[in-house]
């Protein structure tokens, strides 16, 4: 940790139309947990996933837009992030695949932006230039199959890409496929390279995952079937194993469910979800022997269809994002027990469904 002066930043993406804002910035105070709104960006339409490079103060965003043809098609942004001021300002914007996108990922050498298209099936990467641009596509990744689920599962719909810790591995959650396809990084030639395949049990619909600190662990939340399957994994040849499968819902909860989002603490020993129905997140204590789970805690978001959520990066607080309350909710995280408490704070916005907190130097 340096000397620098740092402030803690969160940024926010939501579902918008693009003469509404819909990219939000606010100062975090860690003393109260109460969020102070310094800058909302408009003339996007629906950027509802987010990704920031702190180191380089760069924020990228994904939004919908239509080309020549008058189709819908992805495209990026790329904005540069005075800390001072808690503002954004536009570098450019391009457009991405040929089908919207859900999610965008930053390699960890901030080469390669990868974007996700849940409606398309396809996976794209691009280059980032030297000043922090959206650059060039270099390559698409087509994903073709189905699974159980007559709706949800008739065709591919992956749903979003993660990193290895070493960056050679992308990791793709296919919800429509239940599967977890993994591409290598050839960073020579600018490609993903396929490179393995694990499925996961009928009917999960696989959405996102985080790795556990230790690189041995990955968990993955199954958006149709409200579980979260364990993994080993093995960072020489980069293939997972499964471990097991827990219900992110109390026993007692017959209702309509799906999950969204999942995060393990920066200290290994606790891993949370959220259940948009049951409106809660769920927090299980992680075995960090076996990568086994034990439920700790339900508890209600103060909201409804909690889509992602995040914890602060020393870990003492969670923000979640409920689009259907129109609001991001603080909780206080007991870092011994891992159990939440509500703050009591809340801030209002429309549509809220990306929330990420950064230390930036000032």
């Amino acid at each position: 940790m340096t000397n620098e002066q740092q402030r803690l930043l969160v940024f926010a993406g939501s579902y918008a139309e693009a003469e509404e804002n819909g990219v939000y910035v606010y100062a975090f105070d860690e003393q109260s947990g109460t969020l102070t709104l310094t800058d909302a960006v408009a003339d996007f339409k629906n950027p509802t996933f987010l990704n920031v490079d702190a180191d380089r103060k760069l924020l990228y965003t994904i939004s919908e837009t239509v080309n020549q043809s008058g189709l819908k098609v992805g495209e990026a942004a790329a904005f540069a992030i005075d800390t001072k001021e808690g503002s954004l300002r536009l570098i450019n914007r391009k457009e991405t695949v040929a089908s919207t996108t859900c999610h965008i990922q930053r390699d960890a050498n901030s080469r390669y932006l990868t974007v996700t298209s849940y409606h398309g099936g396809m996976i794209g990467l691009f280059g980032i230039t030297e000043e922090g641009a959206i650059g060039q596509e270099l390559d698409v990744k087509q994903h073709v199959g189905s699974s159980q689920h007559p709706e949800r599962q008739d065709r591919p719909h992956p749903h979003s890409s993660f990193y290895s810790p070493d960056g050679r591995y992308l990791f793709v959650s296919d919800l429509g496929l239940d599967r977890i396809v993994t591409y290598r990084l050839d960073e020579a030639d600018h490609k993903l390279i396929h490179h393995a395949e694990i499925s996961l049990h009928p009917g999960a619909g696989p959405r996102h995952l985080s790795f556990h600190p230790n690189g041995k662990f990955v968990y993955v939340i199954n958006e149709v079937d409200s579980t979260i399957t364990s993994f080993t994994y093995d960072k020489e040849t980069g293939q997972l194993t499964t471990l097991a499968t827990v219900s992110t819902l109390p026993s007692d909860f017959d209702g309509e469910n799906s999950c969204a989002e999942i995060t393990v603490s920066s200290d290994g020993k606790y891993v949370y979800g959220s259940n948009r129905g049951h409106d809660s997140i769920v927090v299980f204590a992680i075995d960090e022997q076996t990568g086994a789970l034990s439920l700790v805690q339900h508890i209600s978001v103060e909201g409804g269809h909690p889509r992602h959520f995040a914890l602060t990066p020393n870990g003492n607080y969670l923000l979640a994002a409920n689009r259907d309350t129109n609001n991001i909710v603080t909780f206080k995280v007991n870092k011994s027990s891992g159990q939440l408490t509500f703050t009591g704070n809340s801030v209002s916005l429309s549509k809220p469904v990306c929330v990420i907190p950064v230390y930036l130097t000032m």
